[in-house]
């Protein structure tokens, strides 16, 4: 293939690998095509509607590597589903009457635009085969070749999403600062919201990295706050049952004996129970372009503080949210390795017209290949077995609650 002008955006939440990952694709095409123009739409999908991009200049080219030292987006995100034609309607992106496939499309067309790099999770990803097999009934050719970004890692059938070995990482170090706040009141109750709609593998690993880091740090033996105040005392996850008059009073003797108890909770755990709750009271559930529901909105963090603050008498219940912190990050090491190989192979599926988006299949013995866009879709869930998160839950003192089925 000889594509002429290829097209990045990247859409849906941040993640700590969208800076690195434009930065790989324009490097990798810059050293081995350096013909080939390169067009960023601005805002994802929003962007690509209203034709909104920038070309790329040979200046941005030979310093693209600072976007790997970056966190964030460069080229902006937006939550946009392109057959949501209503929700486009509202926004203004596309006028009354208008198919927003179409208008895509044509704008593709306008740009002389012969692949499209979509760095997104299963919704951009799914989104732009959708687009692609639009423009192929039209004639038009358009290969797209998708990179996995989601800090929940709940993409099947990828092992490893972008950026979830950093959002663990910094969800731990937003934590080593807020541990510290057991010392502000007797009997405190912190709750650790992490990010994860259906999976918890994001909770789980967060909770492992925390307590690593906890690990290495040297208390002084007799301080009323130390190690055991400081440690995970529950986690709390989509896919495992919650008993949480046991889990109350199991945490209760850890509240009575250190003082203090920290939670890690998905923020998708118990939702089912909120929704139910909320429309039970006859509230509206707030749902975003894709039918889900917001929940930070729902607030899943402070309904968990509020069941067990009373049964565990604790005196004040503090309520804080890393995603925000942990998504918003630049890459780590781990991470930043993993991108530089899915950005080259995507470059070099582009330029033989292999669509699909890039990862290690687990369905195919863990080999890294263009995936198949039939075969990509979201909330995996999180596998509550892995000896790692049992070891895990035996290292705080919880029992390992049955697995339970995530609604998707």
């Amino acid at each position: 293939m000889s594509a002429k002008r290829v097209a990045i955006l990247t859409a849906g939440g941040l993640a700590p690998c969208l800076s690195s990952a434009v930065g790989g694709l324009i490097e990798r095409y810059s050293e081995l095509y350096p013909s080939v123009e390169i067009l960023c739409y601005r805002g994802g999908y929003k962007g690509l509607l209203l034709g909104d991009a920038v070309v790329v200049t040979p200046e941005m080219r030979s310093k693209a590597g600072l976007l790997h030292a970056l966190g964030g987006s460069p080229i902006g995100n937006s939550r946009v589903k392109l057959t949501n034609v209503k929700d486009c309607v509202k926004r203004g992106l596309v006028k009354e009457g208008e198919n927003p496939q179409k208008v895509a499309a044509e704008q593709l067309i306008k740009d002389g635009v012969s692949v499209l790099h979509t760095v997104g999770g299963d919704d951009t990803n799914t989104a732009a085969a959708d687009l692609a097999r639009f423009l192929k009934e039209g004639g038009y050719g358009l290969t797209v070749v998708g990179l996995p970004k989601t800090i929940d890692n709940d993409v099947v059938p990828i092992r490893q999403s972008l950026g979830a070995w950093t959002a663990a990482e910094q969800g731990a170090r937003y934590f080593e600062n807020v541990v510290a706040e057991q010392g502000a009141n007797p009997r405190m109750l912190i709750v650790h919201e992490v990010m994860g709609r259906n999976c918890g593998w994001l909770t789980a690993a967060t909770a492992k990295a925390y307590r690593e880091s906890l690990a290495k740090k040297a208390f002084l033996d007799g301080m009323p706050i130390g190690r055991a105040r400081c440690d995970v005392h529950g986690i709390f996850v989509p896919e495992m049952a919650i008993d949480i008059a046991a889990e109350a009073t199991r945490l209760k003797a850890v509240m009575d004996e250190v003082g203090g108890v920290n939670l890690f909770i998905s923020e998708g755990a118990g939702v089912e129970a909120i929704v139910k709750e909320m429309e039970g009271k006859g509230e509206s559930v707030p749902r975003d372009a894709f039918g889900h529901v917001k929940l930070d909105a729902v607030n899943p963090g402070a309904w968990f503080g509020k069941q067990f603050a009373a049964m565990l008498g604790a005196e004040k219940t503090l309520i804080q949210k890393s995603g925000y912190f942990a998504r918003a990050a630049a890459a780590n090491v781990e991470d930043l390795r993993l991108i530089k190989s899915c950005t080259d192979l995507a470059v070099d599926c582009a330029m033989r017209g292999e669509g699909g988006v890039i990862g290690h299949d687990e369905e195919r013995g863990g080999v890294l290949r263009a995936i198949e866009f039939e075969r990509i879709k979201g909330g995996k869930p999180f596998d509550i077995d892995h000896g790692w998160f049992g070891a895990l839950l035996a290292a705080i003192g919880q029992p390992k609650g049955a697995k339970v089925d995530v609604a998707h």
